[in-house]
């Protein structure tokens, strides 16, 4: 166990200038594992999630995304009762409104979805950046339900999972990336 606490305390100094998801395992034995790329047949468990490959680039062509979805995200704010500007912030820290990116952990689209949340939320097409912003903002008020309205918490668990607020008594997790996250995401949203 302390082989692997001291491996993942490694790879989190080194996560934070290289991006890579992180999965976690817990063997039969007890034993902890985390790493980057998961073994089939193992069950693995996505505990961060960082953003898409293609994310530096995109920012390149986020103001005219921005502007091409913001009718959409306002409709999604509007239905679900949800401030457009916490939709904004998210998306943009997720994909910088490229409704085609991936991220190496099979996250797609603009807010991201892995394929778990949208079956969850009912999208049957990741994809399409209306059913897409749809099921990220379902799952983004329930988070905010889950957590009592408390913004930080919501918002780490966008990222992270709500499971991973819940493990560390409803806080945000120690999880470098997941910190800086929800700092990105208060900071766009204005709320820092």
């Amino acid at each position: 166990m302390m082989k692997s606490l001291k491996t993942f305390v490694l790879f989190m100094a080194v996560s934070s200038i290289a991006s890579a998801d992180v999965f976690k395992y817990v063997a039969p034995d007890g034993r902890v594992y985390y790493t980057d790329q998961p073994k089939k047949g193992f069950n693995y468990r996505l505990i961060i999630r960082t953003p898409p490959k293609t994310y530096k680039h995109d920012l390149k062509f986020m103001a005219g995304n921005k502007l091409k979805f913001n009718d959409l995200i306002s409709k999604a704010a509007a239905k679900h009762q949800m401030d457009p500007k916490l939709l904004h912030a998210v998306i943009q820290a997720e994909s910088a409104y490229n409704p085609h990116a991936v991220s190496s952990a099979g996250a797609v689209g603009l807010m991201q979805l892995m394929p778990d949340t949208a079956r969850r939320y009912g999208v049957a097409d990741r994809h399409d950046a209306e059913q897409n912003v749809d099921g990220g903002t379902r799952y983004l008020k329930d988070l905010l339900a889950m957590f009592n309205s408390n913004l930080r918490l919501a918002v780490a668990g966008y990222n992270a999972g709500e499971g991973a607020v819940m493990k560390f008594n409803y806080t945000v997790p120690p999880y470098r990336e997941t910190q800086n996250y929800v700092q990105h995401v208060l900071s766009l949203y204005g709320k820092s």
